[in-house]
């Protein structure tokens, strides 16, 4: 059975890392970047600066929950 999650290479500040998501979140992180005008790259960065604790993975799954939170209340995109 092939596991849900799934890991990539991605530079970030100029270094190499891996980092394990799902593909849900890879989709969502990739259409948040694009959204933005921004690389995969710089949004990780982002996140991996903004961060307080954890590890990366967990940090960008909270980024793109709060990212969708905070553009959807109850179903309904915010105007």
């Amino acid at each position: 059975m092939k596991s849900p999650v799934v890991k990539r290479s991605i530079v970030i500040a100029g270094h190499k890392t891996s980092v394990s998501l799902e593909d849900a979140f890879w989709d969502a992180l990739k259409h948040i970047a694009a959204e933005r005008k921004l690389t995969l790259s710089d949004v990780v960065q982002e996140v991996d600066q903004k961060r307080k604790q954890g590890n990366l993975s967990s940090a960008i799954r909270l980024f793109v929950l709060d990212h969708y939170r905070s553009h959807y209340q109850g179903g309904r995109a915010r105007s």
